[in-house]
């Protein structure tokens, strides 16, 4: 449970039926080899890092919404799961890097988490939704930042970018691999190095190469709150819950 640090658009509808097998991988799909390309440090202004009092713990990132302050990231960055409560206090710092916040910090309200992470800590539903403003700041996030959009029953196999921010750094890490099914509801990618912290970091198939801007397809999260093996992420897959949760956040606005 090396991520665990709390007790802490458009959407495809193809997705395939609630998540429900709570079940690690098989030593099958443990075994299989994945491509990896490590890629080198970038600050992409639509990736951040959580903070809860004065340190960086998680990382989020910003989705596409019609009201434009939409964050995505880990359920269990922001619901402690089983028995627990939503976090407060949290704030986003877009495209953090070196201890600057180049766009501020933003304040993070309204978490949503599925009803089966709050409920019963399904690391099949370990994904979690958020706000974000700015005090005077008339602007949306989304405008500042921009967004990736979110992919919902978009399959296993992807080629992937995956970035986080690592406890003990301050800037994130980012990696290029393949990602696969590891279990019914769980996919796998091997990246170096994603250590505590790196929970909520998004996986963006596609991105631009001017904005660095493309779809989500998961979050560091999931089976052992993504992962024992910092070498080895795991995501929940992003299912019909996952896109119900996202349009009941978007038809806010």
């Amino acid at each position: 449970m090396r991520r665990a640090l709390l007790v802490v658009l458009c959407v495809v509808l193809t997705a395939c039926s609630a998540a429900s097998d709570p079940g690690g991988p098989s030593a099958e799909d443990a075994a299989t080899p994945v491509k990896v390309t490590p890629a080198s440090p970038r600050y992409n202004p639509a990736i951040g890092a959580l903070f809860l009092d004065g340190s960086h713990f998680c990382t989020a990132s910003v989705v596409h919404s019609g009201p434009g302050d939409l964050l995505l990231t880990a359920a269990h960055c922001l619901h402690d799961g089983e028995g627990g409560e939503y976090a407060t206090g949290i704030s986003f710092a877009p495209g953090y890097h070196d201890g600057v916040a180049p766009y501020g910090y933003w304040e993070v309200s309204d978490p949503q988490v599925p009803d089966g992470w709050a409920d019963s800590s399904d690391p099949d539903l370990d994904v979690g939704f958020a706000t974000a403003h700015q005090a005077g700041n008339p602007k949306t996030l989304e405008s500042v930042t921009g967004a990736n959009t979110l992919l919902a029953g978009g399959g296993f196999a992807h080629t992937i970018t995956l970035t986080g921010y690592p406890d003990e750094r301050e800037a994130p890490i980012v990696c290029q691999g393949t990602s696969s099914q590891a279990d019914t509801y769980q996919m796998r990618v091997d990246c170096p190095g994603f250590t505590t912290g790196t929970s909520g970091g998004p996986w963006v198939v596609d991105p631009d190469p001017a904005t660095e801007l493309g779809t989500v397809v998961g979050v560091i999260g999931g089976y052992l709150y993504g992962g024992d093996d910092p070498d080895t992420s795991y995501s929940s897959y992003f299912d019909t819950d996952v896109a119900t949760l996202y349009r009941k956040m978007d038809a806010r606005g």
